[in-house]
């Protein structure tokens, strides 16, 4: 029979956003050159990168599988070459990720082409164009922050996971009318549509992966579970027509945070996630000092810009 990925949370992800190879990077970026980026690697083959910003999260994730029951599947998808491949896999075994068994190594060129063979649920890169053309294609994908606070340790049999709305879960319909008119436009707006559920985002095929994933953990007794958070900028009356939209999808969240503007990082910190998306800037910003954190290049707060980049090393 066919090897396939069909039946599984599939998780593509970069070598920085799983380990923390930005020593290495700052060689590439100051050096402008891939072959010294290229022999550093070669000379710390034997020397495992440290954990990054996404670590926990892959390793909760594959934390559901078992020998019976093989849910979750990460694949390492990077511009690195394939000698810096051979030691973000030695990395991996060293930090107890045996199971991470696939990977495609690009040098270089644009590594986002193979999310589709993949089936990606989920991209997670540190380079801001593969994710832009990523979510471009209709995968949920998000720039990791590499700067970000680690995950803690305080939840060892739960996944966390924090969504901002407008843009991320839902289309951002909502926030071009708050953007072109105001907030009591957007208000008025959310209140005469409440009941009229508000288009998918870039992100809900991964909310309802993850709500497949903690249905099967349940059946199966395995012990971890997902807990998910809304964390949105929105407040009553706006409230009701993101809550209604997730009512109609079948899909409930753990947690709903509607801030009405404050900041979300110390709320955040509190809720402890091992990943918070959100698609502006100032927010990511302020989650990233307490939590790891991922940009989502979408919706009218990130006008598409076109970027070159065509290198093994930086933003990889």
């Amino acid at each position: 029979m066919a090897v396939t990925l069909d039946d599984k949370l599939v998780v593509a992800i970069s070598s920085r956003a799983l380990f923390n190879f930005e020593e290495e990077n700052r060689v590439f970026e100051h050096e402008n050159d891939d072959r010294a980026y290229v022999e550093l690697q070669r000379q710390r083959l034997d020397v495992p990168a440290a954990p990054g910003v996404a670590f926990s999260l892959v390793r909760k994730l594959l934390a559901f599988n078992t020998p019976e029951h093989q849910r979750v599947e990460v694949v390492l998808l990077s511009r690195n070459d394939p000698v810096s491949g051979m030691r973000v896999f030695r990395s991996c075994h060293a930090h107890g990720l045996p199971t991470i068994q696939r990977g495609v190594f690009t040098q270089g060129r644009d590594p986002f082409r193979y999310l589709r063979p993949l089936g990606a649920h989920l991209f997670l890169s540190a380079n801001e164009a593969d994710v832009r053309e990523a979510l471009h294609l209709g995968y949920p994908a998000a720039r990791v922050v590499t700067e970000s606070v680690q995950a803690g340790d305080s939840n060892p049999n739960e996944v966390r996971i924090a969504f901002d709305g407008d843009a991320v879960l839902f289309s951002d319909e909502a926030e071009r009318v708050y953007q072109a008119e105001g907030l009591a436009a957007f208000q008025q707006h959310e209140t005469d549509k409440a009941e009229q559920p508000l288009p998918d985002g870039p992100f809900k095929p991964l909310l309802a992966a993850l709500h497949r994933l903690q249905s099967a953990g349940e059946a199966g007794g395995d012990g971890m579970r997902i807990r998910t958070a809304l964390v949105t900028a929105r407040s009553a009356p706006a409230h009701e027509r993101a809550i209604r939209t997730l009512m109609g999808w079948n899909i409930a969240v753990d947690e709903a945070m509607f801030l009405g503007g404050l900041p979300k990082g110390e709320f955040l910190r509190e809720f402890e996630p091992d990943f918070f998306f959100d698609d502006q800037t100032g927010h990511v910003t302020s989650a990233a000092r307490h939590v790891p954190a991922g940009h989502v290049n979408s919706g009218i707060s990130n006008p598409h810009k076109t970027v070159g980049i065509d290198k093994i090393g930086n933003q990889n």
